[in-house]
C-alpha cells in the first residue's frame, strides 16, 4: 500500500494536515538533538524527512540511519538524499529494515525515532522492544503518533477522518482505499496513557509524553 503512494506521500501529508506536520517533525528533531546524539535511528523513515532533518540539525559527524520496511519509500528517501548537500555522506544512509526484527547489534544507538510509523507494525510491542534493544543504556526513543483527540473535538476529527481524507488523499495519490486504512489505523490507535504502559512494558523508564494540536498527536519519550 505504501509503495503505491510512495510518489505523492509527501504532498498528501502536507495538504491532508495543513502543514502541521512540519511543525510536529520539528517537535521531534528538536527533542532529538537535545539529547546530543553520536548515533541515530529513525525506524519507519518513509520518504526520509525525519532522517534528513536529524541530519541538519546534529553535529556534522553524527550518524543518521534510516530504515524502513517498504522499497518504494526507501527510493524517495535516497532521491531526496542525492538532491541534498548530503549525497554521498557516509553518515546519512538509508535501508530496509523490519521494525519488529532489526538487523542491528544491540546497544548500537543514542536516539531511536519514529514518526507515524508505529501503529502500522503488526505487533507493536515487539517493534518497542526492537527500539530498546538497539538503544545504549540510557539512549532515548521517541515516538510521534497520531493519538485519540480531546473529547470535544472528537465528533469533528472522527468526520474529517472517515469523510474527507479518504477524498482528498484518493484525489491527491489516486488511492483512496490506502486514506481509508489510515482512517482506521487512527481511530483504532490507543491513547497516550495506553502507549505510555505499552513503553514501560517494553522496559523503558522515565515514560512521558506531550500532546499536540487538540491533543490528535502525541510526541512521547521513553529512556532505555
Amino acid at each position: 500500500m505504501f509503495g503505491r503512494i510512495a510518489r505523492r506521500y509527501d504532498t498528501a501529508n502536507r495538504v491532508l494536515s495543513a502543514g502541521l506536520d512540519m511543525g510536529w517533525r520539528r517537535r521531534l528533531v528538536s527533542a532529538a538533538a537535545a539529547h546530543k546524539p553520536d548515533q541515530v535511528l529513525d525506524l519507519a523513515t518513509g520518504s526520509g524527512d525525519v532522517a534528513i532533518a536529524l541530519k541538519e540539525a546534529l553535529p556534522a559527524e553524527c550518524r543518521v540511519l534510516g530504515a524502513d520496511f517498504c522499497r518504494p519509500m526507501l527510493e524517495q528517501a535516497e532521491r531526496k538524499q542525492n538532491e541534498s548537500r548530503w549525497r554521498n555522506d557516509s553518515t546519512l544512509q538509508f535501508e530496509w529494515g523490519d521494525g519488529m526484527a532489526l538487523h542491528l547489534p544491540d546497544a548500537t544507538f543514542d536516539v531511536v525515532t519514529i514518526a507515524f510509523g508505529l501503529r502500522n507494525m503488526s505487533d507493536r510491542g515487539q517493534a518497542l522492544r526492537e527500539m530498546h534493544r538497539v538503544l545504549r543504556p540510557g539512549g532515548l526513543a521517541l515516538v510521534l503518533e497520531f493519538s485519540q483527540p480531546a473529547a470535544w473535538f472528537k465528533p469533528f476529527y472522527y468526520f474529517y477522518l472517515q469523510r474527507v481524507l479518504p477524498l482528498i488523499g484518493g484525489r491527491l495519490t489516486g488511492d483512496a482505499d490506502a486514506y481509508r486504512y489510515l482512517n482506521s489505523s487512527i481511530q483504532a490507535f490507543p491513547t497516550r496513557t495506553v502507549l505510555e504502559g505499552e513503553l514501560r512494558s517494553a522496559g523503558f523508564k522515565n515514560v512521558s509524553s506531550s500532546a499536540l494540536t487538540g491533543c490528535t498527536v502525541a510526541l512521547h519519550r521513553g529512556i532505555a
